[in-house]
């Protein structure tokens, strides 16, 4: 079993692989992702992370099914104090406006409270920078969430480094509440997103980079090598420039590694990210049972400094 790695400075301390919940609702049906919260419930302190726009993207949805699969499963399984949930504000529009307007996050925040069945949410994200809000006022309806104790931290999701500095800098000024969390892109064949400017500022302040694609949507599993892979699905239709990229020399460099370690590439590319500065536990879905075994068991994975070197030297 994985110790604890501390959420930033949060004051929450998390499992060093989050549960994706996006799939909840679209390619895991609720019975299949019962049971994969079931499991992540029997193991404790496992993050599962949401967001109100999931899965907006499947015809038929409106957003919000991830999150409602969710709040079933809390309230029939009363495991709440053996997960933490994380979930978003900024992508789905709805009352009070847009991206994150304060009363469109306010309003977002107890539609999310309201489908998950909680009282409170262990940490809400900014899902994506909002230029038309000035930060201070993002940062001070997030502030009123923590003080009414329904929100414990903040987190921001796709920043670019300036702007979550900018952020971090303007609550310091005026006593607001720190974005605690960060949640790029970022895994062993997309590696700018993070790495640089980014990487830096996690570091020196502290802050808990999340990183969502870490199987880059399951082109570092292996699933997809050739071009005829892509019809094996839905996600297919993104491989494309990776196969005719650097996608294979990483595959080639992870084949060599899953060889000296009889360790799955699931496992190898998450064990990769859990071993980069700043990276506190990436984000990983699992569609059935079977997947988040094999994603579970990365947390027990070392990799040596010349496997993470040529992994690293794979993807330049």
């Amino acid at each position: 079993m994985s110790d604890l790695r501390p959420l930033g400075t949060s004051g929450l301390s998390i499992r060093p692989l989050v549960l994706g919940g996006n799939v909840f609702g679209w390619t895991a049906d609720k019975a299949t992702s019962f049971r994969i919260l079931d499991r992540v419930a029997e193991i404790g302190n496992v993050l599962i992370d949401t967001a109100d726009v999931y899965s907006a993207w499947v015809p038929g949805h409106q957003g919000g099914e991830s999150e409602t699969i969710i709040g079933e499963w809390l309230k029939s399984s009363g495991k709440r104090d053996r997960v933490l949930i994380a979930t978003k504000v900024g992508m789905l529009p709805g009352e009070g406006g847009e991206k994150l307007a304060p009363a469109r996050i306010a309003a977002a925040a107890e539609a999310s409270l309201a489908r998950l069945g909680v009282e409170r949410i262990d940490l809400y994200y900014a899902h994506q920078d909002d230029d038309a809000t000035p930060q201070a006022d993002a940062l001070a309806a997030f502030g009123k969430l923590i003080d009414a104790g329904k929100v414990h931290s903040i987190g921001a999701s796709n920043f670019h480094a300036a702007r979550l500095k900018s952020a971090l800098d303007i609550a310091t000024k005026e006593g607001l509440p720190h974005y605690r969390a960060l949640q790029n892109e970022y895994n062993l064949v997309s590696r700018h997103k993070y790495e640089g400017e980014l990487e830096d500022l996690c570091v020196t302040r502290n802050i808990a980079a999340l990183p969502f694609y870490g199987l880059a949507a399951g082109y570092l599993t292996g699933k997809y090598r050739t071009a005829e892979d892509t019809a094996k699905s839905v996600r297919g239709g993104r491989m494309s420039e990776l196969i005719d990229g650097k996608g294979p020399a990483v595959l080639a460099a992870m084949d060599t590694v899953a060889a000296e370690t009889g360790a799955s590439l699931a496992q190898i590319a998450l064990a990769w990210l859990m071993a980069q500065p700043g990276v506190t536990a990436p984000i990983a879905s699992a569609s059935n049972s079977e997947q988040l075994e094999d994603l579970l068991r990365a947390w027990d994975l070392t990799l040596t400094p010349d496997q993470l070197d040529r992994l690293c030297d794979a993807g330049l």
